[in-house]
């Protein structure tokens, strides 16, 4: 049996793992389907030597996989799906290429990591991605509620979703009798989002009781229990960036330049990262802007400048998440 490593390129799929096993030297001494089970991984790259390095994709139900994996001895790596498929030479695409790539790339040194987050992480992004989906359909619903309003060509006077202004809706004359009928259809479906939602939040705020990370965040003015928990689940630790510079590349808060020849140009922000954890963290740094006189400002100066206040608020975002690196950096994962 080699005491030398191996490297292992694996292509996940739910029924099956087609399995690279390549040497130093880059010859390939395997590859072929596997069960999708560890222990067949195991079994199968057993005979090649002790050493194993792998390769894995990041995709659904990989990171369970791979740390399963870990705990049988190999070290493993998740790649990213979308870097991986630029550095492709061919349009074409078989299981077999994809998995030789990947342990190649991971032989060279050149593949594209991602960070993988432990169990109890992944467990907590269920959660909040959960009630993502949750206040995305309260969201729709209201603007299926107020579109329905603006075709009806009605009017009602007062701030929107308060209690008064719901009861003015449901009771509302102006309205058709098949319009008010949809109308009270989706505000018994906003209420009823609205108790799921609210049973959600009890969900994480019992999670994260004994989170320093969340509770570090929930000191600080103007950030609430979502947005801490949000951050939590999608960063993890801030000891796995290297700079703050990085952790605002990674929520996508970093401007992106189109420069090109004499032209010097930004084109707004980068189009990276969660897109959700983006419109989170500008949300964040409205309320930022409001309750906290650093950041407020910040944003006046820029105001000043003549920035209109979506620029002044995605500004704001990046220079708060580079400090807060600095901040929670001394926290353990």
């Amino acid at each position: 049996m080699s005491s030398v490593t191996v490297f292992v390129g694996l292509d996940y799929h739910q029924a099956f793992v087609q399995a690279c096993i390549m040497d130093a030297e880059g010859r390939v001494l395997s590859n072929r389907k596997c069960a999708n089970s560890a222990a067949a991984l195991l079994e199968a790259v057993e005979p090649y030597g002790p050493l194993v390095a792998a390769a894995i994709e990041s995709c659904c139900g990989a990171a369970d996989l791979a740390e399963e994996l870990v705990a049988g001895g190999w070290q493993v790596s998740l790649a990213h799906a979308g870097y991986v498929h630029k550095v492709k030479q061919s349009p074409d695409k078989t299981d077999w290429s994809d998995a030789r790539l990947l342990a190649d790339l991971l032989r060279v040194g050149y593949l594209p990591k991602v960070w993988l987050p432990p169990a109890g992480l992944r467990q907590l992004r269920h959660v909040v991605r959960h009630r993502q989906q949750l206040a995305q359909a309260r969201r729709n619903a209201k603007l299926r509620v107020t579109a329905l309003l603006r075709a009806e060509r009605v009017e009602f006077t007062g701030s929107r979703w308060t209690k008064s202004w719901i009861q003015a809706v449901r009771t509302g004359a102006a309205l058709g009798e098949q319009g008010r009928w949809v109308v009270n259809q989706l505000l018994d479906e906003i209420d009823h989002l609205q108790r799921r939602i609210a049973v959600v939040e009890e969900r994480l705020e019992a999670l994260t009781a004994d989170d320093p990370f969340v509770a570090a965040l929930r000191n600080l003015n103007g950030i609430g229990l979502v947005t801490a928990v949000t951050l939590r689940a999608e960063l993890g630790t801030m000891s796995r960036f290297r700079s703050g510079k990085q952790v605002a590349r990674f929520c996508g808060l970093t401007p992106r330049n189109a420069s090109s020849g004499l032209k010097q140009a930004d084109a707004g922000l980068i189009k990276a990262g969660n897109a959700a954890l983006r419109a989170l963290l500008i949300e964040a740094a409205h309320r930022l802007m409001r309750h906290d006189p650093r950041w407020h400002q910040l944003g006046l100066t820029l105001r000043l400048r003549g920035k209109p206040g979506s620029v002044a608020a995605a500004a704001v975002a990046n220079r708060w998440v580079r400090w807060l690196y600095h901040q929670l950096l001394p926290l353990a994962a």
